[in-house]
């Protein structure tokens, strides 16, 4: 009897344990395995002895995503040269990305992550499914491995999309639908769209395929298989961007503004400084300040307190006061589409109500209830941005007391102090109120935002379609600096006597322009915009905080409103496609 208890109990606990056990997919049938592209490693065992060593090296060298290509290759270059595999380096490079994601793909719940396979596994002469403007419908055939991973994708609870998708998974990650992508594709392509989802921080896994050709391409299944089932406790989480925005505009309607600023509605000067506040404007510093302090908090949800807001409109009171100061200084006639406040209310009143601002920005910073020491720290970063600022403005004053050519290393100079110091307040706010000190790291990003910020500016002041005093008016440009530098005879006379103001710019406008697209100048200028944009971004090396880099990073991107291409494999589609009809299949096991 006791015999057959056991036996019985043994068959139900195999039998249950079957149910549960995860099954890596079936070898594709009808396929024959490929010779794997040269820089690609040929063998199975070279590519495992290879993942082995980039998982201990990464956890040697404590690599925190996400991190830039240029970044990821100087590192595999490290690896693949001690183990002369140095054709295989941006392979390498692939891997070393997968290694330090591989801890926040875990972290995330199956039901917000993406499964991204190509269209070019499928068995292309046999596949019934059809293609649509989403991707490929499989019909569970069982002619290649998709069926596997759909129906697996599926029973975990992932999305799943079989196409060159990249736009679309970027809408899903915007959406908040999905936070990290599983996804397979061959080193040409992740090449090209690796920038675009590094800018936008998404937590993402890529099991490179071994042939570049877009038909019938082979990858590691049992890579994708594991990778697909990472799972552990949340350690990590994507920061909901557009709902922080959300949350931060609305504490400058006027209504919340009169309850956070206690304004007494008889009080002109309180008044006008309340409405001030509230004009249009893309407050990206109090959102800054706002995600910084999010970004440094392990509880996803954690509410924005009262002490965040008043940090949050502190530095927003900082910055419209300098915007004050600055129009009248500069005599501009019109912000935000609207009179400047020193023509419709008087220089006087205008100078009054900045003063107040920045009164109000103090007062809400010493009123936060924390340690006094930290509160102190906080008073001490807010006075330095306030001083660098005033020594930017001044440059361009004394400047202006004295017009003349103006080298570009000098603009830049000017843009570092004018814009660099505001970003750096609204972070290093955020984070001290976080009790996170991060001060090297934030400097530098900050400064290196800030230059490319009034980079993108002065390209729209003088070349986009913005409507700006600055270039009318005529005050120092990166573009009028690069031009001077570069032009000669004739062109030199004109672009000096710009400078000194002694042409009018209306007047000069399509010479001026013709100057700068000789010389080239616009190709420089954003030249230094992405150098600075890259800069900024490698500023962020040294954070620990993958949630905090991962938003420092996605700032860059929203800031600059950067775009992806609608495909990034078409060309190569076209192209191998064209020959594939003559390409011999390679039948040899290589493993």
């Amino acid at each position: 009897m006791a015999t057959t208890a056991k036996t019985e109990t043994f068959h139900f606990i195999n039998s249950n344990m079957d149910k549960y056990r995860i099954k890596a997919p079936a070898s594709i049938p009808g396929r024959p395995w490929r010779k794997p592209q040269k820089n690609v490693p040929q063998t199975r065992f070279e590519r495992d002895r290879l993942k082995e060593r980039v998982s201990v090296y990464v956890a040697e060298n404590n690599l925190v995503p996400p991190i830039p290509f240029a970044e990821l290759r100087e590192h595999a270059d490290v690896v693949t040269k001690e183990m002369n595999l140095e054709h295989v380096r941006d392979f390498a490079a692939v891997l070393i990305n997968n290694e330090s994601w591989k801890d926040v793909l875990a972290s995330i719940p199956y039901r917000k992550r993406l499964l991204l396979v190509p269209v070019c596994i499928r068995h292309e002469k046999k596949c019934p499914a059809p293609l649509d403007e989403f991707g490929l419908l499989c019909k569970e055939c069982g002619l290649c491995t998709m069926q596997d991973l759909q129906q697996e994708a599926e029973r975990l609870g992932y999305a799943m999309l079989i196409a060159e998708g990249t736009p679309i998974v970027l809408q899903l990650i915007e959406s908040g639908q999905v936070e990290a992508v599983v996804g397979v594709s061959c080193l040409n392509v992740l090449e090209r769209v690796f920038p675009y989802l590094e800018s936008a921080a998404v937590p993402g896994v890529a099991i490179p395929l071994l042939q570049d050709d877009c038909m019938e391409t082979n990858v590691d299944l049992d890579w994708l298989w594991d990778v697909i089932h990472l799972t552990a406790d949340d350690k990590t989480y994507r920061m909901d961007l557009d709902g922080a925005r959300e949350e931060v505009d609305s504490w400058f309607e006027t209504d919340d503004l009169n309850k956070s600023l206690e304004i007494n509605e008889n009080d002109p000067t309180m008044v006008i400084g309340r409405d001030w506040l509230a004009r249009a404007g893309k407050r990206w510093r109090p959102f800054l300040t706002v995600c910084a302090w999010k970004a440094c908090q392990e509880d996803p949800n954690a509410k924005t307190t009262k002490d965040l807001k008043r940090l949050a409109l502190a530095v927003e009171c900082f910055h419209k006061a300098s915007l004050i100061h600055d129009d009248i200084e500069d005599d501009d006639s019109d912000r935000y589409g609207e009179k400047t406040l020193h023509e419709e209310h008087g220089v006087p009143v205008a100078l009054n109500v900045g003063d107040f601002l920045l009164g109000e920005g103090y007062r809400l910073i010493a009123e936060t209830k924390i340690p006094a020491k930290r509160r102190s720290e906080m008073l001490r970063v807010a006075a330095h941005g306030h001083r660098a600022l005033s020594l930017g403005q001044g440059a361009e004053l004394s400047w202006a007391n004295d017009p003349k050519p103006m080298p570009s290393r000098k603009v830049l100079e000017i843009f570092t102090n004018k814009t660099a110091p505001a970003f750096e307040v609204a972070l290093r706010l955020g984070a001290l109120y976080a009790n996170k000190e991060m001060d090297d790291v934030i400097r530098d990003y900050s400064v290196n935002l800030g230059i490319a910020y009034q980079i993108r500016d002065d390209l729209d002041d003088f070349l986009g379609t913005v409507d700006s005093h600055d270039a009318r008016d005529v005050r120092p440009s990166l573009l009028l600096g690069i031009a001077h530098e570069r032009a000669k005879g004739e062109d030199k006379k004109l672009m000096t006597a710009l400078w000194k103001k002694k042409v009018q710019w209306d007047v000069v406008e399509d010479r001026v322009k013709a100057i700068l697209d000789k010389h080239e100048v616009e190709t420089k200028a954003r030249e230094l915009l992405e150098t600075y944009k890259e800069e900024a971004v490698r500023a962020l090396r040294m954070l620990e905080n993958p949630t905090l880099k991962g938003l420092l990073r996605r700032v860059i991107r929203k800031i600059f409103e950067e775009k992806i291409p609608d495909t990034f494999c078409g060309e190569f589609e076209t192209g191998n496609v064209a020959g594939g009809a003559s390409r011999a299949t390679t039948t040899a096991a290589v493993d």
